[in-house]
């Protein structure tokens, strides 16, 4: 699990643009220097997170996010009800500005700074005005848009559908006690979340249930879903672990496979706009950057490359689908990052075995160390990618 998110259910249902596209920056402007009402800044402190408004026009918003603080933070623009992620920019270390830009339809939101990535975070009130902003869009690029938001919707769709049927097969062979045959499943039946990971977790009650590590419990939480399971099933690296009983498998398995099939509910009724699918690539993306590169999100397991593959996957089919499109706003970068992509996925085909891939702890640290300069190498191009397409 990934604390963030890009996409807020409601409103891509509801149908209007919304984008986020997070990237470094060195000059940030705010709407009290350039005059710009959709050009706003954020002061993110350990305390604090002050905005240069509280109030912009609809359209596309710029907010230079600069942690002032000692830790690093986080900055989200959340929707009315504070739980659904409408765009997000995280990992800004202190001292570091960096840009976030949403193409937001009016209404009411909620900002929060994160301090320290944890928490509800610092959190105001946002309005988002009406206005007669408009972009032309071209007859062959409304053409290449269309295509690429119904192919990723038809992926979501799709990738949604085997994650429910392989979770039913995994509780049922974990309820029953059968410890070889979950454990055999767990890897493949997870990669189908994290090829949509950011599409999955974007809905806040249901992926802490579902996807919470127990590193990131916040206190007080119950500790729900996958990863629990997983460490029922792989409790080597745990100090005086009690096995769940059978009662307990069976109740938190049956919880598991309810809330998958909620979230199977909901993905099979969403729709995409073309800035979603740009953004989600570079989300799946972060994804790898912050707990898969790492080996943290499979700690018990061990099965982290399983889902660094699946998260590749999911960013690449995002960027295939919008590529047809950056090749005429942007060839030079839908080129490069065609080859970084490429580059990356040899690193990864290189630790394939007969049965999926090595275990994290197998890898070397020069093996870690250049699979995620690769993943570094692909993200700051990435990054750029939801801004070209919008273009």
């Amino acid at each position: 699990m990934k604390r963030s998110s890009w996409i807020t259910a409601a409103l891509l249902v509801a149908g209007p643009a919304l984008v986020a596209c997070g990237v470094e920056s060195t000059t940030p402007t705010s709407s009290g220097e350039s005059g710009d009402a959709r050009a706003l800044s954020v002061d993110s402190s350990d305390e604090a997170c002050d905005l240069s408004a509280t109030e912009a026009p609809a359209g596309t918003l710029s907010f230079d996010v600069t942690n002032s603080g000692s830790q690093v933070t986080e900055f989200y623009l959340l929707a009315e009800d504070g739980l659904r992620i409408v765009a997000e920019v995280e990992n800004v270390g202190p001292s570091i500005t960096r840009a976030l830009v949403a193409n937001v339809p009016a209404g009411s939101y909620v900002t929060a700074c994160k301090p320290g990535m944890t928490g509800g975070g610092i959190r105001s009130d946002f309005t988002v005005t009406a206005s007669d902003e408009e972009v032309e869009v071209s007859a062959d690029e409304d053409e290449l848009i269309r295509a690429a938001q119904a192919n990723y919707a038809a992926y979501v769709q799709d990738q949604s559908d085997q994650l429910l049927v392989k979770t039913r097969e995994f509780v049922a062979l974990y309820g029953a006690g059968d410890d070889d045959g979950a454990r055999a499943l767990y890897a493949d039946a997870r990669t189908h979340w994290e090829r949509i990971e950011t599409v999955a977790e974007s809905f806040g009650d249901l992926d802490p249930r579902m996807d919470a590590r127990e590193a990131d419990l916040e206190p007080g939480q119950k500790w729900t879903g996958w990863h629990l399971l997983e460490k029922d099933l792989w409790p080597a690296r745990a100090e005086d672990y009690t096995p769940l009983t059978a009662v307990e498998r069976e109740t938190y398995a049956r919880d598991l496979l309810a809330n998958t099939v909620t979230l199977d509910g909901r993905l099979q009724e969403l729709t995409f706009t073309v800035d979603q699918v740009a953004n989600g690539s570079r989300g799946l993306l972060e994804e790898v950057a912050t707990g898969k590169v790492t080996g943290e999100e499979e700690y018990w397991s061990r099965t982290d490359l399983w889902d660094f593959q699946a998260n590749v996957d999911g960013a690449r089919v995002g960027f295939d689908g919008v590529a047809p499109l950056l090749e005429t706003k942007d060839p030079e970068l839908a080129a490069q990052l065609t080859d970084r992509f490429d580059e990356l996925q040899v690193l990864l085909d290189a630790q394939r075995t007969a049965d999926g891939f090595r275990y994290y702890d197998e890898l070397s640290s020069e093996e870690v160390k250049a699979l995620s300069d690769a993943v570094n190498a692909l993200s700051e191009p990435l990054s750029r990618l939801t801004a070209a397409v919008l273009s």
